[in-house]
């Protein structure tokens, strides 16, 4: 199986949480350009399609403002060229700037959605607000 490395910038696909309206482009990276123009893969972690976690970062008060109102069970779909991948939401939970094993790998093939915390706050925001999906079947 070639692993192909993402340009940083570079477009890896679409996500979609139909439920509560997000619809954006993930591009690779997290950095202030790229997460201006869309959400961002986090250099390190799975690829969309890939087994282990895949982590995708993007802004409170943009892309992923609608991220305050997801429920267990919401369903995520991510698009790449190389195919589609569905997710279940399992869990939300509110950590530390600091608390980066969210982005570990865990042994399976799961989806981790991170943005700001609190969803309404002027400034940098204190905390992170995760989202963590398994892939369905």
């Amino acid at each position: 199986d070639l692993q192909v490395t993402p340009v940083s910038g570079g477009m890896l696909g679409k996500i979609e949480i139909d439920r509560i309206g997000v619809a954006a482009m993930i591009l690779e990276g997290t950095d202030e350009g790229t997460l201006r123009r869309a959400v961002g893969h986090i250099p390190g972690t799975s690829l969309p399609g890939q087994w282990g976690n895949v982590a995708i970062a993007g802004h409170r008060d943009t892309f992923f403002r609608a991220l305050r109102n997801v429920r267990h069970d919401d369903e995520i779909k991510l698009t790449t060229l190389d195919g589609s991948y569905r997710y279940l939401v399992d869990s939300t939970q509110v950590i530390a700037p600091e608390d980066t094993q969210v982005l570990d790998d865990s042994g399976e093939t799961i989806l981790t959605l991170v943005t700001c915390y609190p969803f309404y706050f002027g400034g940098p925001a204190p905390k992170r607000f995760i989202v963590r999906a398994h892939k369905m079947p």
